[in-house]
Parts: structure tokens; C-alpha cells; sequence
């Protein structure tokens, strides 16, 4: 039987290695760089920037415990340089693992890995994909002090739940500072329509090595990683940098959900909740235990933080979540990203506006018919997005419906025609899920944001 390309690629690149990493201040900004290597490949140099302008350091950038976070960071990169030929031996030499932590990752990188290996037709197990083999003597790492300055670092993405975090959180507007990962005109706007000037945030930027993208272009294997424990590593690493106390997310717990039914493949993994908990327990093992890692909105499923986020009407020119077309800071109107989250903000907003908004008719697009029957559960694969339920989907269609009088949009007849409406869940606005790692003196906020989620109006 002829080999898949996968089987080839691990013959032919039998091994990566984990080389180095380096931690430098140079020009303005602090420099983090790795050293990744695959046998019979190529060496991959990838390189994140912390421009320290505005930047109020007040732990040493280069300190053993920074040094304990950014080799953490890169045992997340490598994945994205490994996935291409997804060498079975994976070496690791200048950082120590035991085996929780060799378990650990192993555990990220195949729950973070699943829709990789589904788009990919990989039928790859969680023991045998990967053989991590530390070289590096075990270390005793020695207590350090950390100064703290009680700030709560909000991580940014420019779309409505980061966004309806910054409002939930503007009694605490004096200890907020805000991080984003390779900024974009969305983020820093969602930061400055809630009060605050462009100096509060922290901006980092992430740039992927040529050499990862000469051999996609030559057929080697692609897919989507766990981006979102990028962002947790270095978040943590600027939330030491400035002495914050909280790091705080913005995952619903729709995150949760896997995207085909009946399987694990969750596009959304490393935001989901099992990821939050699994994070925690590995830095106050090996880093620190200083600083709180968790997602404000865990609590609320997406058509709830739709609800909230329509009221906040200063984001609404700003806000975008698509993907295609991030870049140019618009919504495409054309992929499952746009559909979702024009279907969720339905029922809160005026269908004109809306439209307005996203630059066309969302609903009126029969080009987007597969990607709806996979949104609202008529068929069983989930686009690979960040996108909510089918339950929370079908609700939210079911309230448009309700308050749309006379000619139905084409996908709103459709849903009337395919849904069995005996299982809408009218529920769902008043829903609470208690599994949360959210501080005592955040609760008040979220009782806030559910007395009006959950309020008939």
C-alpha cells in the first residue's frame, strides 16, 4: 500500500530539535528569537518584538523566571514548524522537562492539533505522534521576588467578547492595561473607544519564519495550531514584565465545544476551559503562581455576550472578528466568521444596521448556504472557526424570526424549513456556567452582565 504523505514526511524528517532560544533588549524593544532545526530540513529562526516605549518594566526582562516563560513560549512555537513534516522524535536541549510536563504538552499539542489531523486525514494517537526526549539535566530553580503593580492585563482580539470585557471591567479602569499579539487597527480602537490612550497597551509582534512558508508553497503539510497558548505564554510573559496580578481572557464557554459531532476535534481547544485549567496547573508548577490566568466571560455562552456587546454601541464601527479579512480591517461578508456572528447580533440589532455594518445582507447570501447548514447543525461538521453552538445559533434565529415581519432572508426561510423548533432552547439567555476561575472581586461584574442577559427584553 502506497504511504501517505504523512508517513513520508516522518521518514524522510525523522527528527526536530528544540536548539535555543535568546532574550535580548536591543533598539527599543526587547528581541525573543528560537532556534528550531529538522533533520534532513531546514533550521526555522521565528522572532517576537516588545517594543518597551511605552512600557512600564518592573521585573527584570531577562530574569531566570522570564527565561522559565519564554522557553515555555517556544515549546508552543515549535508546533507550528513541526506540524510540517511532524517528525516523530521531537528534542528538546535547552530546557528541562519531567514527564508531567513532557504528558502536558503532548496533551496541548494533540487536543490543539485535532483539526490539523482532520483536514489532513491523519489518523494520528495521542501516545505515539510525538516521542519528546529532554537533553537537558534537570535544574533547581531558585525562589525570585516579583514586584507587583495589581494591574489586570486584558488580552485584546478586536471583536465583540474582548471588547465587552473592557466594558465590564471600566470600574478597575486605573489598574487596566491591555496586550495584543501582531496589533491591528480593530484592537487598538476598541482600546481607545473605551476611554483609554494608545500608551496602555502592550503590543507584541509575531513573525513566522520564510522558510515554514517556502515549504507549504512545496506541498509540505499546513493546518491550524493552538494560537490562543501562544497568546497565553506571552501574555504571561508581558504580565510579569509590568507586575500585573490578572490576566484576563475573554473565552465563553461555547469555546468548549467540538466542532464535529461525536469527536474531540475542537477548533477552538486552547481557549476551551479543560486548556484554562491545564495552563494554571503548568505555570505554578514551573513559573510562578503570582499571577491569575482566566477568562472573564467563561460564564456566558456566545449569544448572551452578543446581547451585552449590542448595548455597547461605542464598539460597533470598530469591531471586526473576521480572519479573511483582518488585514484590511474589514469583514469579508463572505465566510462562516461574518455569518456567525451577523446571526448572533440579529436579534439585539436593527437588521439594517447590521447590514450596514458587515457591508451587505448577510442572511441573503445563498453562496453561504453550506457554511449555515454546518453553523446551525443541519449537517454535522462545525465550520473551523470560532464560532458558537448550533443551540445558540438556532435561538438566535429563532428570536430574529419572531420580530422580522413580512419577506424572510433566504437563510432565515431555510432555517424555518429545516429546524425542528421543538428543540430551541429558550434557556440559553439565562444560562450560568458556574465552571469558572474567576477572582471574588470580579464576580460582582458578571453578576452585572447576567442580570442583563438574562433579563426578558
Amino acid at each position: 500500500m502506497e504511504k501517505t504523505k504523512y508517513e513520508q514526511l516522518r521518514e524522510k524528517h525523522p527528527s526536530f530539535i528544540y536548539k535555543n532560544y535568546s532574550l535580548e533588549e536591543r533598539g527599543g524593544e526587547i528581541l525573543i528569537s528560537y532556534d528550531f532545526s529538522m533533520e534532513n530540513g531546514v533550521d526555522f529562526h521565528p522572532e517576537i518584538r516588545i517594543p518597551t516605549e511605552n512600557l512600564n518594566i518592573v521585573n527584570p526582562f531577562d530574569s531566570e523566571c522570564a527565561k522559565r516563560i519564554i522557553f515555555s513560549l517556544g515549546m508552543v512555537e515549535l508546533v507550528s514548524y513541526w506540524k510540517c513534516a511532524c517528525p516523530p522524535k521531537v528534542y528538546v536541549d535547552c530546557g528541562y522537562l519531567d514527564a508531567f510536563d513532557i504528558k502536558w504538552w503532548k496533551r496541548l499539542y494533540f487536543g490543539g492539533l485535532g483539526e490539523f489531523h482532520y483536514i489532513n486525514g491523519i489518523g494520528a494517537d495521542e501516545e505515539s505522534f510525538m516521542d519528546i526526549v529532554c537533553r537537558q539535566n534537570h535544574k533547581h530553580y531558585h525562589p525570585f521576588p516579583y514586584n507587583s503593580t495589581g494591574k489586570n492585563l486584558i488580552t485584546v482580539g478586536g471583536g465583540k467578547d474582548s471588547a465587552v470585557t473592557t466594558d465590564l471591567l471600566k470600574s478597575f479602569r486605573d489598574d487596566n492595561i491591555f496586550f495584543t499579539v501582531n496589533d491591528q487597527e480593530a484592537r487598538t480602537q476598541t482600546v481607545l473607544k473605551a476611554g483609554y490612550g494608545e500608551d496602555r497597551i502592550v503590543k507584541t509582534y509575531r513573525t513566522i519564519d520564510k522558510n515554514l512558508l517556502k515549504l507549504n508553497a512545496e506541498g509540505y503539510l499546513n493546518g491550524h495550531t493552538p494560537f490562543s497558548a501562544i497568546v497565553a505564554f506571552l501574555s504571561l510573559y508581558c504580565a510579569y514584565l509590568t507586575g500585573a496580578e490578572n490576566i484576563v481572557l475573554s473565552n465563553e464557554s461555547s469555546a468548549n465545544e467540538s466542532n464535529i459531532k461525536g469527536s474531540k476535534v475542537n477548533h477552538q481547544y486552547s481557549k476551551s476551559f479543560a486548556f484554562e485549567e491545564d495552563f494554571r496547573k503548568y505555570v505554578e508548577k514551573n513559573i510562578m503562581n503570582e499571577i491569575s490566568y482566566f477568562s472573564l466571560l467563561r460564564p456566558f455562552n456566545e449569544l448572551q455576550i452578543a446581547k451585552y456587546f449590542a448595548k455597547c454601541k461605542e464598539f460597533l464601527p470598530v469591531f471586526r472578528s473576521c480572519n479573511k479579512g483582518s488585514k484590511k480591517n474589514i469583514w469579508c461578508g463572505k465566510c462562516a466568521k461574518c455569518l456567525f456572528v451577523f446571526i448572533m447580533l440579529s436579534p439585539f440589532i436593527e437588521y439594517s444596521c447590521l447590514s450596514e455594518i458587515f457591508g451587505n445582507d448577510m442572511l441573503n447570501e445563498e453562496d453561504l448556504t453550506a457554511d449555515f447548514d454546518g453553523l446551525v447543525g443541519i449537517t454535522s461538521v462545525k465550520p473551523f472557526e470560532c464560532v458558537g453552538t448550533p443551540e445558540e445559533i438556532a435561538l438566535a434565529l429563532y428570536l430574529l424570526d419572531k420580530k422580522t415581519d413580512g419577506e424572510k432572508p433566504l437563510l432565515l426561510k431555510r432555517f424555518n424549513e429545516k429546524a425542528d423548533k421543538s428543540k430551541i432552547d429558550l434557556s440559553l439567555l439565562k444560562s450560568y456556567n458556574a465552571e469558572h476561575n474567576i477572582p471574588d472581586k470580579f464576580l460582582p461584574q458578571m453578576m452585572e452582565m447576567y442580570s442583563y442577559v438574562a433579563e426578558d427584553n
